[in-house]
């Protein structure tokens, strides 16, 4: 190929990368060829030197100035009673009764207390862990006040200025006086995390006196059978039926704090807002809900209409408070209504293990026959144990105990050694005891 069809080829890639560019290839090639020193080789390099593709300069970073913003601010939002959310009306939370409220924290301090003087807090902060080092730049507070439910919310939008919100919140909890405290996990996070706040600010902290129903424990026992999550978004959903839509992730609140405190750019916090103030929103109608499931002022009284799963939530409730025997009939109410099998096993064990304690023997065995099928190495085993201590009928134990061992073989030495043990011991007793129920078998 010629040098000058070299040059066609050449300008028309360059016109083509760097077509709007100044300059051209013909005019640089007139530059260069002049110089007579050059061979057309070194001309060629400069060429390609000259019209190549430049790397261009970094560009600096953008530079801006944060916006101004308010050290602290105050949001207040006012819910008349009769508002709703999701399927329960606002109201209905003063109408549960300090009985259930004692029930539901395990606190006999709520006996003789409502929600009307009850406060409702959730914290967003700068941290998920914890500790001195993590902030909690959003108070989060609800509270029923002058026939209205308030949702106030105390934004930190500086840092330097947590010593003079924490002093406004320590006299905003004064003058309310408050006389019990509702969370959600807030016994292990929100109010030993604010708690810690006050210290380091030396303030003195008063919820830390006052009785508290952190009702995460009530709602597990309530709805973790029933439900795929306790998070409280979910419980909202799915138990409330509140409208909510997944707003942001926890996990990403830390970050858009921080990105505000570097931009001053408001709008990162407005999502942070909403999804505090559901979640007060949302935690106020847990409560109502699970409070309902108990009639009037008696938890041990329930609704007729409620599901077979709720009985089990109730009974688990009442379980935890100490109220075993009327658990006990809660959970026996459950097991003739629809039950899921694996709920349904789950809580035949319990009660199975609850009559054998309790020496209700015709129940347990009851159920120990009927989880023979789902169960049989522990229902063979425990029949075989029932027959042998309780009735002394060793031809019955022996019998049980071959299908025990007929069960264990192959399922594991401990297993088959264990009811060979057994069969052996049975008939040691039955040959030195001949009778209705002795002898060998």
């Amino acid at each position: 190929m010629s040098l000058d069809d070299k040059l066609k080829i050449l300008r028309k890639e360059r016109e083509v990368r760097r077509r709007g560019q100044s300059g051209s290839v013909e005019a640089a090639w007139a530059r260069i060829d002049r110089d007579g020193d050059l061979s057309v080789k070194q001309k060629l390099e400069k060429l390609i030197h000259l019209t190549g593709p430049k790397t261009a300069a970094p560009r600096p970073a953008p530079r801006f100035e944060p916006a101004p913003r308010e050290p602290i601010r105050i949001f207040e939002n006012a819910y008349p009673l009769h508002a709703k959310y999701g399927r329960l009306s606002i109201a209905d939370g003063l109408e549960i009764r300090g009985e259930v409220l004692s029930t539901l924290s395990r606190e006999g301090a709520f006996r003789e207390l409502d929600l009307s003087s009850a406060l409702i807090i959730d914290l967003e902060t700068t941290g998920l862990a914890g500790g001195t080092g993590t902030v909690a730049f959003l108070v989060g507070m609800g509270f029923y006040r002058d026939g209205k439910f308030i949702v106030a919310q105390h934004f930190l939008g500086d840092l330097s200025e947590e010593e003079r919100m924490i002093s406004d919140l320590g006299r905003f909890f004064r003058e309310m006086e408050f006389r019990s405290v509702v969370t959600y996990n807030g016994k292990a996070f929100d109010v030993p995390l604010l708690e810690t706040r006050f210290i380091l600010h030396r303030q003195k902290y008063l919820l830390t006196e006052l009785p508290h129903l952190d009702f995460l424990f009530a709602a597990r026992s309530l709805w973790k059978h029933k439900h795929e999550s306790c998070r409280l978004f979910h419980l909202a959903q799915q138990v409330v039926e509140a409208p909510r839509d997944e707003d942001i992730p926890s996990a990403e609140i830390p970050f858009r704090y921080f990105d505000y405190l570097r931009t001053g750019n408001f709008g990162l916090i407005e999502p942070i807002l909403y999804h505090n103030q559901e979640d007060i929103l949302s935690l106020l109608g847990l409560v109502i809900s699970g409070a309902q499931l108990f009639r009037d002022s008696c938890p041990a009284e329930l609704d007729e209409s409620i599901d077979a799963l709720d009985l089990i939530g109730v009974g688990r409730v009442l379980e935890r408070a100490g109220e075993t025997a009327r658990s006990v009939e809660l959970f026996q109410r459950a097991l003739e209504g629809k039950l899921p099998v694996e709920a349904a096993r789950t809580l035949k064990h319990k009660l199975s293990s609850h009559f054998k304690k309790n020496a209700h023997w015709d129940k347990a065995v009851s159920l120990w026959q009927d989880l023979i099928e789902t169960d049989p190495l522990l229902c063979y085993r425990e029949l075989s144990k029932y027959y042998e201590h309780k009735v002394k009928d060793y031809a019955e134990a022996r019998r049980y105990a071959e299908e025990g061992l007929a069960f264990a073989a192959g399922g594991g030495a401990g297993e088959e050694r264990d009811f060979e043990r057994r069969i052996e011991r049975l008939d040691a007793k039955a040959a030195r005891r001949p009778g209705p129920g002795g002898g060998k078998p």
